[in-house]
């Protein structure tokens, strides 16, 4: 029997996460992983042209797996931030970010 890891798939919508455990064989990259997952039938909206990273760092789909990686679904962002952070100070506004203390 071949040598088996285990690895983790998330992706994150903004009113739903999703952490998908999954066994794979030693030396199975990025794309195997995610397809072996069934991520998409979970979230029918994943863009085809998604990026991946693996705690964060950027890889492709070809990247070899090791065992415990976190392999991350970059979903686009719906606005530049640069830009938007642009627009508001030409407006005279900030970003405003609402917090609750307990």
């Amino acid at each position: 029997m071949a040598a088996e890891i285990d690895v983790t798939v998330v992706y994150a919508e903004p009113a739903r996460q999703t952490l998908i455990q999954v066994r794979v064989p030693v030396g199975a990259t990025v794309a195997e992983v995610i397809e072996r997952s069934a991520i998409h039938t979970v979230h029918g909206g994943i863009p085809d042209n998604v990026e991946f990273g693996i705690f964060g760092r950027r890889v492709t789909s070809a990247e070899v797996l090791d065992r415990g990686d976190r392999v991350e679904l970059y979903r686009p962002l719906p606005a530049d931030p640069k830009e938007t952070r642009r627009r508001l100070a030409r407006e005279g506004r900030t970003i405003a970010r609402t917090r609750t203390r307990a």
